[in-house]
């Protein structure tokens, strides 16, 4: 078995690492919305740490399943528009655990 194959932080082979789990169920995430000039309207979510998950795949797994714009901000992510209700649904089906996910 090669080093590629080994996860360099639980030591378990790739298929079998457990870190992506471990990381999501300590994540407390905030969902709430922002109201930008002009009355336009901004899903906020903080609390994702980016340094144990990569937030890029998340807000890219959102903005498909919303049919939303959106992007990662100073370790947050923002989407375009109201979808307060549906993010805590999709963040569940993603991994993360639902009594960890607040929305205001």
């Amino acid at each position: 078995m090669s080093k590629s194959q080994i996860c360099p932080v639980c030591g378990l082979p790739k298929e079998l690492c457990v870190c992506q789990s471990i990381a999501k169920e300590q994540q407390v995430i905030k969902v709430k919305l922002e109201t930008r000039k002009w009355g336009r309207e901004v899903t906020i979510i903080n609390g994702i740490n980016d340094k144990e998950l990569d937030l890029y795949q998340v807000v890219s797994a959102l903005k498909s399943r919303l049919a939303c714009g959106g992007t990662v901000k100073e370790g947050r992510i923002e989407l375009q528009g109201d979808h307060r209700s549906r993010v805590k649904e999709i963040l569940i089906e993603l991994g993360f655990p639902e009594e960890n996910i607040e929305v205001e």
